[in-house]
């Protein structure tokens, strides 16, 4: 039977971005399944005993610069270590992802969350901007208006809270999560385990 991937993803979190193209080239490989949840982790940190990054003590928000370093060379992704528009608003690129996902599909939810990341980490793009969020909707062949008006509805809102509280339910602290029935593996650099699991199919 294929395997589903429930991939939990923080749309200003560069470890969900340097891991964005290996699970999706992961759940084409094992013919996997793959359903995105931009869900709040703003919420689920406090939740789960986490800090948000301007609360860690500062050794920790050092090394996370050195691994962002390491990591930017080890995977040839040239990321910005620090974009000027970091965090950004994402609650409205998390709404249009979640009304894609629910009304379109989850390949082009998972297209349009990857590329709003891509514009934020790579290209130093301000992803919370209206404008900024239509030209990325755009690009992955989407019709800017029809989305955007989409994800201004409510419900989504709505969604996002129900999503986030099923995700802390389910064990979920950390962005990114990839859960695979009742395994979690928290981080781009348990993907290894990701292709593991993977190809050990219903085991």
């Amino acid at each position: 039977m294929p395997q589903h991937i429930d991939y939990y993803a923080s749309l200003n979190s560069p470890w969900t971005h340097l891991g964005a193209a290996r699970i999706e080239a992961m759940a084409a490989k094992h013919g996997a399944s793959i359903r995105i949840w931009p869900v709040d982790f703003s919420a689920i940190f406090p939740a789960s005993g986490g800090l948000p990054l301007p609360k860690r003590a500062p050794q920790r928000q050092a090394y996370r610069l050195m691994e962002l370093r390491r990591w930017r060379e080890r995977l040839g992704e040239p990321i910005h270590i620090q974009p000027k528009h970091f965090p950004a608003n994402e609650l409205p690129a998390a709404c249009c992802v979640i009304a894609v996902r629910e009304t379109i599909g989850d390949a082009p939810a998972i297209k349009l969350a990857h590329r709003v990341l891509r514009a934020l980490w790579q290209e130093e793009r301000d992803t919370g901007d209206p404008a900024t969020l239509a030209a990325l909707i755009r690009d992955v062949g989407l019709d800017a208006d029809a989305v955007t008006r989409l994800g201004a509805d409510p419900q989504w809102l709505a969604r996002r809270k129900a999503d986030t509280e099923a995700a802390l339910a389910r064990g979920v602290f950390g962005a990114p999560s990839y859960v695979i029935g009742d395994e979690i593996f928290w981080g781009q650099d348990r993907l290894e385990f990701v292709e593991d699991k993977l190809a050990r199919g219903g085991e």
